[in-house]
């Protein structure tokens, strides 16, 4: 859960209840599912005693939970992956609010739409004393202008604000409007969850498969809330199909063994947006764990993100910027691999580009690491940002052109290749502005880097005592 600072969020010491009036949904209202409806849709949990999951916001004394039981909640945000239960915790809000309850859809509500049910909140509020929760769903695919309008409303409290969202709130949602409200992460169910939740839909005759007694074999369960990866909508809905689409065995009960799981579910979907978090939290630790010198780690994130598609490009963009970033003059031959890499994969394509791209990944994640040329630049770029820009000592400036010599540029300086070795003691910045910004490390190559250094930054010094 993310900190931010709570306001009115709860006060368990106000004992006075608002007004009843049960929570309302606008139009498609809590009409029950027709028989066409998806298991998902029919088994989303009506209480919080059956709802699944997030255990971190809403176990038993936890305050989000103890906020919704006592309907003392302010402007809430959820976010999570699809299939976690953001939008079901807004419907169990809204059978538990006094308040009215209005839904809006991220993707199809306007601006007109947000400005009439805030206005409708003000009437009910100034004539009835009646407050109203607004639950949008997908609160990210809201534009600027669309969020703006709510931010009067919630700060006059004529209306409370419920919003779920799989893109991250802090980049996708405006800073007021974030600032305005609690924000909770949801996390992906556990296996353990979504077999909860198959065992739930397969006893449940009213809303779920009771009436068609499935049986299911643990083998087969197992399998479904693995492959399914953390999103109950995708494990219940697969759970159906298998059900819906496999005969009453002689004993009358329909039989899920592994073979049927396996049908229902022939690919496992990663979960993983290419312009989102997961795209970028996954990018985050395949670079990690090549700087962290964890080979194996670095070939699971490879291959999660290439198994969803993501662009070889981008990641040998991302290698090529490690090689120099991360590795350094330890080995700079890792540079040379990236880059070969890169043109290797750009030019084979997928699917055998991932051979290059592992090739790669390995070879980075097992060599020698150093970051000090990229401290060296960090060093030297803040020196110039801070306003150390130096001047160009004059045996340094351009002596080829005519007239150049009237100026005294090039006068003075000594060409390294005329002296043994190659190096010769000479100040390649102002008088007494030098500044020491790469500090080789003791690994691998660069070792024999910094002794060399040394040897030439002991002579450039004797030199000036000379």
């Amino acid at each position: 859960m993310f900190s931010i600072p709570m306001a009115d969020f709860f006060n368990p010491e106000d004992d006075e209840p608002p007004r009843k009036v049960r929570g309302q949904m606008p139009t498609k209202g809590k009409a029950a599912f027709s028989r066409h409806a998806p298991l998902a849709a029919r088994m989303r949990p009506r209480s919080m005693d059956e709802y699944v999951g997030q255990e971190h916001i809403l176990g038993e004394g936890k305050l989000l939970r103890r906020a919704i039981m006592a309907d003392r909640f302010s402007s809430l945000i959820f976010y999570g992956p699809p299939g976690v239960g953001k939008t079901t915790l807004a419907t169990i809000i809204s059978n538990e609010t006094h308040s009215r309850f209005v839904t809006l859809s991220g993707v199809e509500s306007n601006v007109a739409e947000i400005r009439m049910v805030a206005d409708a909140a003000e009437k009910e509020e100034r004539l009835n004393g009646i407050g109203t929760v607004l639950f949008v769903d997908e609160i990210h695919r809201f534009n600027k202008s669309q969020q703006d309008v709510l931010l009067p409303h919630l700060e006059r409290g004529s209306l409370r604000f419920i919003g779920a969202t799989t893109h991250n709130p802090f980049f996708y949602i405006n800073s007021p409007l974030v600032s305005r409200s609690q924000v909770f992460t949801l996390e992906p169910l556990t296996v353990e969850h979504l077999e909860r939740l198959i065992d739930q839909a397969i006893a449940d005759e009213e809303r779920g498969l009771g009436k068609l007694h499935v049986e299911i074999t643990p083998e087969a369960k197992r399998h479904l809330a693995v492959v399914c990866d953390g999103d109950g909508r995708k494990c219940l809905n697969a759970l159906e199909l298998a059900a819906l689409t496999t005969p009453a065995g002689a004993d009358g009960k329909v039989h899920i063994h592994l073979a049927v799981a396996e049908e229902s579910v022939q690919q496992k979907t990663v979960v993983y947006d290419g312009d989102g978090d997961a795209h970028y939290d996954t990018i985050s630790a395949f670079i990690k764990s090549i700087r962290g010198s964890d080979p194996d780690a670095a070939i699971y994130w490879l291959a999660k993100m290439l198994y969803a598609g993501e662009d070889i490009r981008f990641l040998c963009r991302r290698l090529v910027i490690s090689a120099s970033e991360d590795i350094g003059m330890a080995d700079s031959n890792g540079l040379r691999v990236a880059v070969a890499a890169q043109h290797a994969a750009e030019f084979i394509g997928m699917p055998e580009a991932a051979h290059i791209l592992a090739h790669c990944t390995v070879y980075l994640a097992t060599a020698p690491k150093s970051n000090r040329t990229t401290v060296a630049i960090g060093k030297a770029m803040d020196d110039v940002k801070n306003g150390r820009t130096l001047p160009v000592p004059k045996h340094l400036r351009d002596g080829h052109y005519k007239g150049a010599k009237q100026f005294g540029h090039g006068e003075g300086y000594k060409y390294s290749h005329d002296y043994e070795g190659g190096y010769v003691p000479q100040s390649y910045l102002p008088e007494g502005e030098g500044r020491i910004y790469y500090m080789p490390s003791d690994n691998g190559m660069e070792a024999r880097v910094r002794e060399r250094l040394e040897y030439w930054r002991k002579q450039f010094e004797e030199s000036k005592k000379g």
